[in-house]
């Protein structure tokens, strides 16, 4: 049989050749490149494409943007909490010196009422922290931690920001034993501050307020006047406070006036405390004439 040729299909036509294409294409692309730059006419069709595809491209980008946002939220979580159990551990740490800061603040002031008060008094004074009460409950004691080594002697007085606390009794090579002025055997001279009336301020003891003894009825002393140290004793300088009268009582038939005081220092609450340097020493007594010495009774005399 003769060769017949079979033309193929039009699927296997071929036209342009592809680089004829390409060159086509690219001079449209350019022309509407141009023509776009120069007239801006495809501007209104972009936007209405843009419009159309928004909610296919926020379906698109949602999964992505969830899954980030709770990536980010677990990951804030986890900073928070240990942001909080680091803050927790310095709170814990922070937690004594805040609790005390009320207390180291009172304490900051009554050293520097303290240093105030040593510049007023003549001789000076030594500094010194009370370390406990004594163990007696029927004695008005404390111990503080000056002693012998501190310069701290027996009888020197004892005071706070406020006023008299007591007197040295004892002292021991590193601390020392202080008596209230609140102790039963304890005494103070004193003298109002407004009427300048003399008197001995003597501690009850225990739960019950210092008193003024041996005061006549007619003693001109009130309610509220103020006393404070007269110096006649040697111990304690002059014009120190030492208390306040609380009340007076002047009942017929009795000698003496019931006068109760509140002490005006801090006494058995004082956390430092000033000891006072001993006064300049007073000039001594003069002895009292006996019988002996005394003149008799018509010595010298010549009888008639």
């Amino acid at each position: 049989m003769p060769y017949v040729p079979v033309d193929p299909p039009p699927f296997f036509h071929r036209g342009p050749s592809p680089l004829a294409r390409l060159g086509f294409f690219g001079l449209v692309s350019l022309a509407l490149l141009f023509a776009d730059t120069r007239y801006r006419y495809l501007e209104n069709v972009r936007q209405a494409v843009a419009v159309a595809l928004y909610p296919v491209q926020r379906a698109v980008q949602l999964p992505g943007e969830a899954i980030a946002q709770v990536g980010a939220y677990f990951a804030s979580q986890r900073g928070l909490a240990s942001e909080l159990d680091s803050l927790k551990q310095q709170i814990l740490v922070q937690a004594p010196a805040i609790q005390s800061y009320p207390l180291i603040e009172r304490e900051n002031e009554r050293l520097r009422a303290l240093l105030q008060v040593q510049a007023r008094v003549r001789g000076g004074g030594t500094g010194a922290e009370v370390m406990y009460t004594g163990r007696d409950p029927f004695s008005q004691k404390i111990f503080i931690d000056k002693g012998e080594k501190g310069g701290v002697e027996a009888g020197q007085a004892v005071i706070d920001e406020n006023g008299v606390v007591g007197q040295v009794t004892r002292a021991f090579p590193y601390m020392s034993e202080v008596t209230l002025v609140t102790d039963k055997d304890h005494a103070v001279p004193v003298k109002v501050e407004r009427s300048g009336v003399r008197s001995v301020l003597y501690g009850a003891g225990s739960g019950r307020p210092p008193e003024l003894r041996f005061m006549s009825p007619n003693a001109d002393i009130q309610t509220g006047d103020r006393l404070v140290t007269s110096g006649i004793d040697g111990t304690y300088p002059p014009g120190l406070a030492v208390a306040q009268v609380l009340s007076v009582e002047r009942e017929t038939g009795l000698m003496f006036a019931r006068i109760a005081c509140r002490p005006l220092a801090g006494v058995d609450q004082s956390s430092h405390v000033l000891v006072l340097g001993h006064p300049a020493a007073l000039p001594p007594r003069p002895e009292e004439a006996t019988e002996a010495d005394a003149p008799r009774k018509g010595r010298g005399r010549r009888r008639p």
